[in-house]
């Protein structure tokens, strides 16, 4: 049994944002995040004692960091891609 359906023409890209715009904004957001967090943090459980049913854990708070020049590589690619983008369309 095959299944197939007509989708409207308002679902075409005319009237709607083109993926390129879309993945500018998306970068320049990053960057933006990128810039204002440093880093991602969270947080790991790890046993330190272990005695028959008795347990102790421990939490331990680690950061991945996040070089400022993620940031600014993201936040200038979106900036190019969203220029050449509008010079195209």
């Amino acid at each position: 049994m095959v299944f197939t359906f007509a989708l409207p023409e308002s679902f075409e890209m005319e009237g709607s944002m083109k993926p390129r715009i879309i993945i500018a904004i998306m970068l320049i957001a990053l960057g933006i995040a990128a810039f204002a967090y440093q880093g991602i943090t969270y947080t790991t459980r790890e046993k330190v004692v272990e005695i028959g049913p008795i347990q102790i854990t421990a939490e331990k708070k680690e950061t991945l960091p996040l070089p400022p020049i993620v940031g600014a590589i993201a936040f200038v690619g979106g900036i190019v891609l969203l220029v050449v983008g509008n010079r195209k369309g």
